[in-house]
């Protein structure tokens, strides 16, 4: 089986090889973007990323197989010039999840409320994090990395990530008032998945 070190080592005789790994992840990168900082950005990240990683395959450390990490951390710099329109949205959601249309029926007013209300105060807890806990905290639940893959992402040690995953998860719970949510509910992106369709 072909891994990914293995294309990149090829890629810099044959593109081809380095287009099959751009078809292998260029959607999980977009979709990344398109959720870290919408989607009018996320196409030119992923781009941008692929083409980070193109001029820069010699920076590839071959002592791991998976690309991911090393392309997540190619877009994470990328959306680092974004944070300040992540920051507005996540205001602009926060404020506007608690408005809303609620003329299809009394019976489902009161739970669009509660909906809203959670949305808000989860989007009010994502704001409150450091950007540097807020892109741990999505590269693990958004990206699917493991602790490794986001050390190796954001260029930390790994016990500084699970340090910023703790004090993230703590943040988010008790900001949101989710002081009884399991730290797995929190870990495997439940806890932010409404903030996806943002």
């Amino acid at each position: 089986m072909t891994t990914d070190s293995d294309l990149i080592r090829r890629s810099s005789r044959d593109p081809r090889a380095f287009a099959a790994l751009y078809d292998k992840y260029s959607r999980a990168v977009y979709r990344y973007a398109a959720t870290r900082a919408g989607e009018s950005v996320a196409e030119d990240v992923m781009s941008q990323t692929f083409l980070v990683a193109y001029e820069g395959l010699d920076s590839f450390d071959h002592q791991w197989e998976d690309a991911r990490p090393w392309l997540f951390g190619i877009a994470t710099n990328l959306l680092r010039r974004h944070h300040r329109t992540e920051a507005r949205r996540l205001k602009a959601f926060a404020k506007a999840a608690g408005r809303g249309s609620y003329d299809d029926g009394a019976d489902r007013v009161a739970e669009r409320l509660d909906a809203a209300a959670a949305t808000s105060n989860l989007a009010g807890a994502m704001r409150t994090l450091s950007p540097a806990d807020r892109e741990c905290l999505l590269l693990y639940a958004w990206a699917d990395l493991t602790y490794e893959g986001i050390a190796l992402a954001t260029g930390v040690p790994v016990g500084t990530v699970r340090s910023r995953l703790n004090r993230a998860r703590r943040i988010v719970r008790d900001a949101a008032g989710l002081r009884n949510t399991d730290d797995k509910e929190i870990e495997h992106g439940r806890v932010i998945t409404p903030a996806r369709n943002a």
